[in-house]
């Protein structure tokens, strides 16, 4: 099995809820390192963050280069192959180190956070891995397997938060309301926003995300 490296930044003291937030392709965790302070937590609230970094290989989309990448990508198309197997061995890899930091933990008490393929990631995990969660956010992404569906292990109790860029150019929106709307019709509920930019994060966004941890974990 992989084992992650990854950093970590805690916002308060004694943390009692943690946020695992995964980047995406190419990316590594200090590209959402900075969000810890963009979010702007209430003092009083205790979070542990760990971001992790996927690992190096080759990656077909980009000539077979090396770089970090949760899983291999063959080409960005609705109707692509995906690297299945890739994907639950980062998905393993991921709940062992979230059953290794935060087995004191109660399940509502840990959120999935993912950016494009890291983003995918998190929903696989979700969706198909042994461990529960108390939320997801989904970031500027698409729902990986989406065939695999029907045999998901479990339906979320709770709202997954989807956020996409109007103007993204590598994973159009209507990727990720595809992805919506088999959610949807599986009986997974979702919070959608939608913002006027590319393949990025604006405040604004960052201000719904921080209003969606808020609600998730003081529940």
């Amino acid at each position: 099995m992989k084992t992650l490296d990854f950093i970590e930044e805690i916002h308060g003291s004694n943390p009692d809820s943690a946020i695992i937030w995964l980047h995406g392709l190419g990316a590594d965790g200090f590209d959402f390192k900075p969000i810890v302070q963009q979010l702007e937590l209430p003092d009083d609230m205790s979070v542990h963050f760990v971001f992790p970094h996927a690992p190096v290989q080759p990656v077909t989309l980009n000539q077979g280069m090396s770089m970090r990448s949760w899983y291999d990508i063959y080409k960005l198309s609705i109707d692509a192959k995906e690297d299945e197997t890739g994907i639950n061995e980062s998905m393993l890899a991921l709940e062992a180190l979230i059953s290794s930091k935060f087995s004191h933990l109660e399940s509502h008490k840990i959120l999935l956070a993912g950016f494009s393929q890291g983003g995918a990631l998190a929903f696989h995990t979700l969706l198909h891995g042994s461990l529960e969660f108390g939320g997801l956010i989904a970031l500027s992404t698409y729902l990986p397997l989406r065939d695999k569906l029907a045999q998901a292990k479990r339906i979320p109790k709770h709202k997954i938060f989807m956020a996409h860029g109007i103007h993204d150019e590598i994973l159009p929106i209507y990727i990720a309301e595809l992805a919506k709307e088999v959610l949807s019709n599986a009986g997974i509920k979702t919070e959608w926003h939608s913002y006027p930019m590319a393949h990025q994060l604006c405040m604004d966004e960052i201000k719904d995300i921080r209003a969606y941890i808020l609600k998730c974990f003081s529940s």
